[in-house]
């Protein structure tokens, strides 16, 4: 018994320790910087915000890694907090880009990412037009021939009715 709780006990310190070394050496807040909407499309408008510059709440924002080059973040309505805009260029490509933010006064950076896609998550898109699966149509886009294909099925009809109707009379075909 004595054997097995030494290797156990070495184990579980070990897994303390290891815990213990991910968690951060500031006792400070982990807020980051806040991007919304998180996905934005080619020219649309992209807001920030952060938490961590404190009672300052100023900073100097850089979005150049998408091509929207430096913005500003300025006070927001709750206290120490900075937002700032910037517009994702036209010719922006899919993709996740960092967004950083350096604090001023303490020189903090804080980061956060943006996706970048062709199309807006915001409106539904339905499907439009026809399947083509080679098979046709009851009503193609041609009435000529819908009408011609209706007609041969109703002179079909008639014909197999009336032989039918001899055939039982005892006429024969």
């Amino acid at each position: 018994m004595r054997r097995t709780a030494r290797p156990l006990t070495a184990a579980a310190l070990a897994a303390a320790a290891a815990g213990l070394a991910a968690v951060p050496a500031y006792g400070g807040d982990t807020a980051g910087l806040e991007v919304s909407p998180s996905s934005v499309v080619p020219g649309g408008q992209a807001t920030v915000t952060t938490s961590s510059c404190g009672h300052v709440g100023t900073a100097a924002g850089d979005a150049g890694a998408v091509g929207a080059g430096v913005f500003t973040l300025a006070p927001g309505a709750d206290e120490g907090e900075a937002i700032g805009r910037f517009r994702v260029p036209p010719s922006a490509q899919p993709g996740t880009y960092e967004i950083v933010a350096t604090c001023a006064g303490s020189g903090r950076r804080v980061t956060g990412d943006l996706v970048v896609t062709l199309t807006s998550q915001r409106e539904q898109v339905y499907p439009r037009g026809s399947v083509k699966t080679g098979v046709g149509g009851a009503l193609g886009p041609d009435p000529v021939q819908t009408a011609a294909g209706v007609a041969a099925l109703a002179v079909a009809a008639a014909g197999g009715t009336w032989l039918l109707h001899r055939r039982a009379r005892g006429d024969g075909i």
